[in-house]
């Protein structure tokens, strides 16, 4: 049994779908087919109930997913332990981060690669729970988004800063110079708002339901660089997280009052994994980046 079998096995039993999966893993079908066979013959059972319409895992097959998980796992720590030896000479750090965190990642990113030019960086953009389920499933070695209400045991968050969802103007804005404001202070005006499902938009909302109060919205859009832009070049205002203007003068952003509008930011990994060194270095400049900017 090799491990090349086992990933292929696992990357299958996720899509029940050979051509699906054929496309994720960058084989042919027939290469990913043949290697099933294979490790069905070296097993001696069949893992997967195949007709031409829908690929379904049997009993032996839901038996061999957790212990597959485990033993790539496993491999995957050893081999991170080793790059690690190599003191980051070499080596790939998986990032997920929510648009929140966008400006704030570049500029650690930035400082990363320049003490680290050998090793890569990738970096993954998606709502916080298609990320949290992608370093659950070990496509990701860390997450960087506000604490969720709900996270899976399986998550590890370290707390990095207190924040605060709020309004966010031009410097030359007439509500500018408040130090705070509530909900019914910006019901008259237009706004362009995060996408719904993302961090921002969840508080939000909640606040806009509590408080039996409708935002008069002109625009949604998934990524916060464009919602600036929009406050920029429009009179519409928007609703995010104080520290995602932290780092644009020309911005501000006013809290809304309440407990109900703080916000948590977090550095999630995987309990019980192997965290790489990359990632330990990753987190320090980060904390340095809040020390620095006072978040």
């Amino acid at each position: 049994m090799e491990l090349r079998q086992l990933r292929f096995f696992l990357k299958v039993s996720e899509t029940l779908n050979f051509s699906e999966a054929s496309k994720q893993l960058y084989i042919t079908q027939s290469t990913l087919t043949q290697t099933i066979k294979q490790l069905e013959t070296e097993l001696g059972v069949v893992l997967f109930d195949r007709n031409s319409h829908e690929v379904h895992l049997t009993e032996a097959g839901k038996e061999l997913v957790d212990y597959a998980n485990r033993t790539v796992t496993a491999a995957d720590d050893c081999m991170a332990r080793m790059t690690d030896l190599t003191q980051m000479k070499c080596g790939t750090l998986r990032i997920g981060v929510t648009h929140s965190f966008s400006l704030m990642t570049a500029e650690v990113v930035t400082e990363f690669c320049r003490l680290y030019p050998n090793t890569h960086i990738d970096i993954t953009y998606l709502r916080m729970e298609e990320l949290i389920d992608k370093l659950c499933r070990h496509e990701l070695d860390v997450v960087l988004s506000y604490k969720p209400t709900h996270i899976s045991k399986k998550v590890e968050s370290v707390e990095l800063f207190k924040d605060q969802l709020g309004v966010v103007v031009p410097q030359d804005h007439e509500l500018a110079s408040r130090p705070s404001l509530t909900l019914a202070d910006i019901a008259n005006y237009s706004f362009a708002l995060p996408a719904k499902g993302l961090q921002a938009r969840n508080v939000l909302e909640r606040l806009l339901v509590a408080h039996n109060i409708t935002l008069n919205t002109h625009v949604e859009l998934n990524i916060a660089t464009p919602l600036l832009r929009l406050v920029r070049k429009s009179k519409m205002l928007t609703v995010l997280s104080c520290s995602a203007v932290a780092t644009t003068p020309d911005l501000c952003a006013i809290p809304l009052e309440g407990e109900e509008s703080s916000m948590v930011g977090c550095f999630h990994t995987l309990k019980g994994v192997y965290r790489k060194h990359a990632a330990d270095e990753m987190l320090r400049l980060l904390k340095e980046y809040i020390a620095f900017y006072k978040m």
